[in-house]
């Protein structure tokens, strides 16, 4: 099973596909979507929308998980972020490939074992589950792989359920 992660921005997404082969997670490429401040907000919109499903046409992932809306203080900042968001969904949409949604939480919980984890905790799991040298950079990226991790761990276990429930 391949996932593409999404740590939706408007700034900068962050993104990170990973193979599940049985306990498995690989990585396969991982990076960041940025636009420019300054730019108009549907010049933005559209390059993420671009961008993100020209990966999607070269990885071929099957499944996209993306990270739910976190509501802050900031409105300005959540509105772009969930507009970003809906043209990621969108792309995606768009080829068929289904998408999940996890919350800042559930993705902790499944990358640590911990829904109140810090970043830097969440990170270093990241790393250590996908043996990388590093942290990838910038904290996007990291967080897109985090969500792409859950999505595998979590996947599993819901179509076992499916399977039961369906008997």
């Amino acid at each position: 099973m391949r996932v593409m992660g999404i740590d939706p921005g408007i700034a900068i997404a962050g993104f990170g596909f990973i193979d599940k082969s049985g306990h498995k997670l690989v990585p396969v490429q991982y990076g960041s979507i940025e636009t420019e401040a300054g730019t108009p907000q549907e010049k933005r919109l559209l390059q993420i929308y671009e961008s993100a499903g020209t990966l999607m046409d070269r990885y071929k992932p099957d499944a996209v998980a993306v990270e739910k809306l976190f509501f802050n203080r900031n409105v300005t900042t959540a509105f772009a972020v969930g507009q970003a968001r809906g043209v990621i969904i969108l792309a995606a949409a768009e080829r068929g490939v289904p998408v999940a949604e996890y919350t800042p939480l559930q993705v902790k919980q499944a990358v640590v074992g911990y829904g109140k984890a810090e970043k830097r905790q969440v990170q270093e799991m990241v790393r250590m589950f996908l043996m990388l040298a590093a942290v990838p950079k910038p904290d996007d990226v990291a967080d897109a792989l985090a969500v792409a991790i859950c999505h595998a761990h979590t996947a599993v276990m819901a179509h076992k359920i499916n399977e039961v429930l369906r008997r």
